[in-house]
């Protein structure tokens, strides 16, 4: 079973918000959609649960069209989030539990799983206003899987949570795609995309400008990055044909390079003129290729 988006668009009046989009996730995937603000994500996800229809092209799940009456099979976490503040927080989960058409038994034990998962057992009876925002978000993300779906739609799940909370939910969220469930995951920290997501699409305007596997979308970027940390001047290293970016950081320089020829003549080049104690090779970061194709850093 897979989501596949075939050629979608949607346009409002004269504005086109996603234009020509395909993709297909499997089962098992953690799939990232990229793109600044206003490229088309949130309209994409909309699409996906069935709150807007598609101008053109078709979303299906298992080769079957997904509309509202799906809804069961799919949990969102959206980037607004939306829980009652002055409902409890069990009251709360009872009731989108029941939405999604739960049994009451089913959703007090699934709560009560997930409250002692993230160690909040004790907010079960408290009200949503009273939560730090960190531990808002940790309800939220339980109301999205509450109902164990198929799919999966998280929207900057992160955000607002400390570094631990972070890894408590990365955790979960790969618990989740280990058992079955298809996740389309959007985020602005480019190295949680890079952890998680084994196949991305990066939108510009609505337009699709890098779609592939991760591994595929960095090696066929071609240009690397090097980092040199040495005891003498590297300056001259800016002036090396090749060289794109050049930094000087407290230890040495960064450099973005056009490819490994060039990472080898300035491999050549520095040892013979003074002790080297780091010389590195990386692929691109994903930053690095947003920030190429989309123009500008994903802040």
């Amino acid at each position: 079973m897979s989501l596949h988006i075939e050629k979608v668009t949607k346009n409002f009046g004269a504005f086109t918000a996603v234009d020509n989009v395909s993709f297909q996730i499997p089962e098992h995937q953690i799939f990232g959609l990229l793109g600044a603000n206003g490229a088309g994500k949130t309209t994409t996800f909309r699409m996906v649960i069935g709150l807007m229809t598609p101008t053109a092209g078709k979303i299906t799940w298992d080769n079957k069209p997904l509309s509202q009456k799906d809804s069961h099979l799919i949990g969102y976490l959206p980037e607004e989030r939306g829980l009652y503040p002055s409902l409890k927080v069990s009251d709360q989960l009872l009731y989108l539990g029941r939405l999604k058409g739960m049994k009451k038994s089913e959703i007090l034990l699934q709560m009560k799983k997930w409250l002692e998962r993230f160690k909040v057992p004790k907010y079960e009876n408290k009200r949503v206003e009273e939560l730090s925002k960190g531990n808002q978000q940790k309800i939220q993300f339980i109301a999205a899987v509450l109902h164990k779906p198929k799919i999966l739609i998280l929207d900057e799940p992160f955000s607002g949570l400390d570094p631990f909370n972070v890894e408590m939910l990365k955790e979960a969220v790969l618990e989740l795609k280990k058992e079955g469930t298809t996740i389309v995951f959007s985020s602005h920290r480019m190295e949680h995309v890079e952890e998680l997501c084994e196949h991305l699409c990066i939108l510009h305007k609505g337009r699709p400008v890098v779609h592939g596997s991760l591994k595929e979308v960095k090696r066929s970027f071609g240009k690397k990055n090097v980092t040199v940390h040495a005891d003498f001047n590297l300056s001259y290293l800016k002036d090396i044909p090749g060289v794109l970016k050049y930094k000087a950081v407290t230890e040495g320089v960064h450099l973005q390079v056009d490819n490994e020829e060039v990472s080898q003549k300035i491999f050549e080049s520095i040892t013979s003129k003074g002790f080297v104690r780091k010389f590195e090779l990386e692929e691109p970061s994903l930053n690095d290729i947003f920030i190429e194709k989309v123009g500008a850093s994903y802040e």
